[in-house]
This record gives C-alpha cells, sequence and structure tokens, in this order.
C-alpha cells in the first residue's frame, strides 16, 4: 500500500506503568494508584531534555478536521499554504489520525465499525452522544495497539502539551482534552509556535504538493504559517502525469504556462515548478517512489520516453526514469536536499543502495534517506561511503521506538556523527511531541552507555546530541539557528 493511498483511505522507556485489561467502564482504580508521566520531559543525561530539536520532515494538518484535498490523493494542509481546520478539532482527529486508522484497518479492526453498527455515523458521533459507552468500547478495541509507537507518541505528546493522560481512558479525562484541543486549534498557528517552545522545536520542515506555493487558503493565514515553516516540493506527483486526460497536469500547465508534450517542453514545466517552489521558500525535493518502485532510476534518452498517452507499465517505468532526472538536475543545479522515503513498505523494492549512482551523478545534491527501517545497515554504508547521503531516523518513533534505538546502534560509531539527524514525521503536533521524547530518551541512553567505554568530555557528547537534533540538519537544509554550548 502506497503512503498516499493510506493516508487517503482513513481520511524500555516506552511505558511508564503497565496496562491492566479493561474492567467495567474505566482504568480508573487502576491509574488512581499508577500516576502516571508518560508525558513528562525528564531530565536526561548532557541535558539531552532541554535541547533544541529541529522538525525536518512533518506533515502537520494531515488530520480528518483539516480537511482533504482528494485531486491530490492527499490533505488540505499538503496543497494549501495557510491551511486552517473545516470544523473543530477534536480528541479524536489526533487519536485516530491516518496512521492509527491505517495500521487498525490493517490488522483487521475498524474503530467505527461498532460505532455505525449503533446508528452513528463514526466513532466520534457515538462519543459526542453517548461518551461513556463510546469510550469504554473503544478502549477494549484499543488494548491490542496500547503498546504500539503510533498510539504512545500521540498520548505522550498530548500529555505533555496538555497534562492529561488519554491512556487512562476515563470519560472526564478525554472530555478535557477534547475541550483544551479544541481551544488550541481555534487558532491553529498560534498553537503550533507555542507547542513548538514547550516541546524544544527549533524550526519546522514540510513536504507539500506543488500546488501549495500558488493557491493558499488566504495570504494572512500563509504569511502566519510560512513565519515558522519552511518546505520541501514532493516531486512524485510529477511521476504520474503521462495520461491522456489528466486533469492536475492541466492545473499545473496553467500554473506554468507550459502544456509538456514533449522533452522540451516538460523540462520547462519541471523548471518553472521548481523556481516556482523556490520563490516561495523550498529548502529542497521529497519523493516516495519508494512506495511503489525500485530506485533503480535508469537514466533515459529524450528518444526513449513517451510523454503522453496510455502507457503500458514499461513505458510508465521509461517516463518516470526521465522524470526523476530532469528532477535531480533541478536540484543538483540549486543545491537542493533531496529527501527519499525508504523502506517500511513495498519492501521488495525499497533497498535504498540503488541511490548510489543518483549521488554519483548529482554529487551537488544532498540526498537524505529517511525512516530507512528495515534498511537500517545498508542506508549506514551508503552515508559511509558517499560524501552527499545523510540519514534522517524520523518516523521510525512513530513505528517502534525499538527501530530507533536500532539505528541509533547500527550507525553511532560507523557513519560521521554530521550525517546523522533525528527529526519526526507525524500527522499532528502532538505526536511529533511525543516523538521527540522517545528520540531524546533514546539517544541519551546510547550516548551514555557508549561513553562508560569512550569516556569522552560531557561537552564532547553533548555537542553530538546537539548536532543530531538540531545543527545538523540546520546547516544542511540552510535554515534555522545552531544550538552553541
Amino acid at each position: 500500500m502506497e503512503r498516499r493511498d493510506f493516508i487517503t483511505a482513513n481520511a524500555g522507556m516506552f511505558l511508564s506503568g503497565i496496562f491492566m485489561p479493561v474492567t467495567g467502564s474505566s482504568f480508573s482504580s487502576f491509574y488512581e494508584e499508577k500516576k502516571l508521566n508518560s508525558g513528562k520531559a525528564e531530565e536526561l543525561a548532557y541535558g539531552i531534555s532541554q535541547l533544541p530539536n529541529f522538525c525536518a520532515h512533518e506533515h502537520w494538518g494531515s488530520i480528518a478536521a483539516i480537511g482533504s484535498a482528494p485531486e491530490q490523493n492527499g490533505y488540505r494542509a499538503d496543497t494549501m499554504a495557510g491551511a486552517k481546520p473545516v470544523r473543530p478539532v477534536s480528541v479524536w482527529d489526533l487519536v485516530l489520525d491516518p496512521y492509527a486508522l491505517g495500521w487498525m484497518r490493517l490488522a483487521g479492526l475498524d474503530p467505527n465499525a461498532e460505532a455505525i453498527a449503533k446508528g452513528y455515523k463514526s466513532q466520534q458521533e457515538w462519543w459526542e452522544k453517548s461518551p461513556d459507552e463510546a469510550l469504554r468500547k473503544f478502549s477494549q478495541l484499543m488494548q491490542t495497539f496500547l503498546l504500539t509507537g503510533g498510539f504512545q507518541c500521540a498520548r505522550r505528546g498530548i500529555k505533555l502539551l496538555y497534562d492529561t493522560d488519554i491512556a487512562q481512558f476515563r470519560t472526564e479525562i478525554w472530555q478535557e482534552a477534547d475541550k483544551l484541543i479544541k481551544e488550541k486549534y481555534s487558532g491553529i498557528f498560534s498553537w503550533y509556535t507555542s507547542a513548538m517552545k514547550k516541546a524544544h522545536f527549533s524550526g519546522l520542515i514540510r513536504p507539500v504538493h506543488p500546488e501549495f506555493y500558488v493557491r493558499p487558503e488566504s495570504e494572512e493565514s500563509a504569511r502566519e504559517e510560512a513565519s515558522f515553516t519552511n518546505t520541501v516540493l514532493r516531486i512524485d506527483p510529477l511521476l504520474d502525469l503521462w495520461k491522456t486526460k489528466d486533469k492536475r497536469r492541466d492545473d499545473l500547465s496553467a500554473i506554468t504556462g507550459i502544456d509538456p508534450v514533449d522533452a522540451a517542453g516538460y523540462r520547462e514545466f519541471i523548471k518553472r515548478i521548481f523556481d516556482i517552489a523556490g520563490k516561495n521558500g523550498a529548502v529542497g525535493i521529497k519523493q516516495l517512489q519508494g512506495y511503489r518502485r525500485s530506485f533503480q532510476f535508469t537514466e533515459r534518452s529524450d528518444k526513449e520516453v513517451l510523454f503522453r498517452g496510455e502507457l503500458t507499465p514499461a513505458e510508465v517505468l521509461v517516463f518516470q526514469d526521465w522524470v526523476m532526472h530532469e528532477c535531480c538536475r533541478q536540484a543538483n543545479e540549486r543545491q537542493w536536499v533531496h529527501q527519499v522515503h525508504v523502506g517500511t513498505h513495498n519492501l521488495g523494492q525499497s533497498n535504498p543502495l540503488p541511490l548510489e549512482e543518483l549521488s554519483r551523478k548529482y554529487a551537488k545534491m544532498k540526498i537524505v534517506l529517511i525512516h530507512c527501517w528495515p534498511f537500517i545497515n545498508e542506508a549506514g554504508w551508503l552515508a559511509k561511503m558517499r560524501s552527499n547521503i545523510y540519514l534522517d531516523c524520523n518516523w521510525l518513533a512513530v513505528l517502534n521506538p525499538s527501530f530507533l534505538t536500532d539505528a541509533l546502534r547500527s550507525w553511532l560509531g560507523y557513519v560521521p556523527a554530521h550525517k546523522l539527524m533525528m527529526s519526526h514525521d507525524s500527522t499532528h503536533i502532538e505526536m511529533a511531541a511525543g516523538a521527540s521524547l522517545f528520540a531524546r530518551e533514546a539517544l541519551s541512553a546510547e550516548l551514555v552507555n557508549r561513553n562508560k567505554t569512550l569516556r569522552l568530555p560531557d561537552a564532547v557528547i553533548k555537542k553530538t546530541a546537539a548536532d543530531m537534533l538540531n545543527n545538523n540538519a540546520v546547516r544542511l537544509y540552510g535554515t534555522g539557528k545552531e544550538y552553541y554550548l
């Protein structure tokens, strides 16, 4: 399943206690005894809990309350600068975000099924009409997901930012969280900036579609978002514009003033899209072709390519190869960063090793391999051997905090530290805040463990931590502020 299909279809430090089976209407008696502080930013070794953390790959706003953009197969926040909620944001928007919904359905469970069976449109509507019953049933369903990274990152972020622990599954706690979330999201961008301060987030980069740069919700909201947000241009949509009739290509043609029908037209078309993104603050590009094909992008001559028509799968592959190289040429000329989604899906074809060829051909384009699980060692080898390949372990805490620990154990001591970044990949800022807690804890534990043998000065270790959490991304993307000891 592709990431965008996944999202669209769903418009030891892990726990501080042990979850007990559901009895009665809540976990209240258990939690009255066990006062959990799962979201608290505990003081960590080397001051890591207070170090700034640069969010270099976020999808904040990819929740149902902010709305979808069906023509782009995604969320309004990814296609419209300054997108605001189309209705009040609920605790359910955060708990049942696209990741959670997708993973639950892949497990054969639908959190809305019982609500629909009772005559409600959704779990949220059931909750609004009968909160005690709806939450009790949901808590039973969630038993199998309580230990997962997705739930725990959302839970810990909500605890940190609102001081409410939704894992207690008590009606009054969920109602309080719901109330606070609605209040904060009524001013979404002021909430983002204040929450970023509380979570010690220093900067934000979001992957966005080409339309984002020319279709603001309003000039005011777009300026407000741009005051703390940088972007990378998603180029994967450009690899899908070959059909005889394609509304999106037509829309982008109107934006660029070019109707691409041949090699010369497509080169100018791509260049103008990059120009528009660059004028609006883009600092790089991002693609997720690893969801549906290999990273073996063969260089093609113009004569090999059919640029429009009902192409065969083989012809589509040739078209995509050609477009990818043109995008890389543009990124190389501009010395932009290229984020590449590696692993996690389509495991037979998402191994990053073929990207070595692109890194050699486009030496001025810095490639950042994001996620990387389960190809942790392969990604590490590329970053070790190629000067323009870097690693970002974002999303690993959301998938499973142990994956993040495994990555750190593999990369530290092998990959030069200036090539390692620890940003996040979350559908909302609360999830990012929780993921950052896991990331800081994992980094602290690994550095403490290694320094038992290395015995390096604390200042050296703290600088390494600050670089991985913040400075490396600031230097690579050319935005934000470095942290000095």
